[in-house]
């Protein structure tokens, strides 16, 4: 009995195949060029979302990163106060390595600045001075501390520029 079927699956199968004519070239062509087509569009659209996703990530990183920045500086004013109590100097001390080591896990990375040449990219002048001893433009002195996430800068440093 099963052996009557499958041979009429097989005679169906065969009969429908030999009554449509092949497809002709140029319709197989049209067709793989479409198919090419589609898929180089959703390639694209895979990578430009990507992107979006990244991007919109970094940019809520920095917005949780900017609001910390000044705790972290306060912790910072903190470390360099003298105390008599050590033990509490150095409690705020590992909160503050903590924190630091949080936010360089997340690529959140200091602006270097004294000794450097000045960035209006990186840096705020909120001062000038002369020093024969500096080179042009050089950073003598850092207010505030800068940050950023890969290119994108978080906060500028505020710097003192020589001559």
């Amino acid at each position: 009995m099963e052996e009557n079927e499958n041979l009429e699956e097989k005679q169906e199968v065969e009969e429908t195949v030999k009554g449509k004519d092949m497809v002709p070239k140029q319709d197989y062509e049209e067709l793989e060029d479409r198919y090419k087509r589609i898929l180089a569009e959703f390639e694209n659209f895979k990578k430009r979302s990507s992107k979006e996703r990244e991007g919109l990530y970094n940019s809520i990183l920095s917005d949780v990163v900017e609001v910390i920045l000044p705790v972290v500086d306060n912790l910072e004013n903190a470390v360099k106060v003298e105390t008599g109590d050590e033990e509490y100097k150095k409690g705020i001390e590992l909160v503050l390595k903590q924190l630091k080591d949080v936010l360089a896990s997340k690529g959140v990375e200091e602006i270097k600045t004294v000794g450097e040449t000045f960035d209006p990219e990186l840096h705020e002048a909120v001062s000038s001075i002369q020093d024969e001893n500096l080179g042009e433009k050089e950073i003598a002195e850092e207010y505030r501390k800068g940050y950023k996430i890969g290119n994108r800068v978080i906060r500028h440093s505020m710097v003192v520029v020589a001559n």
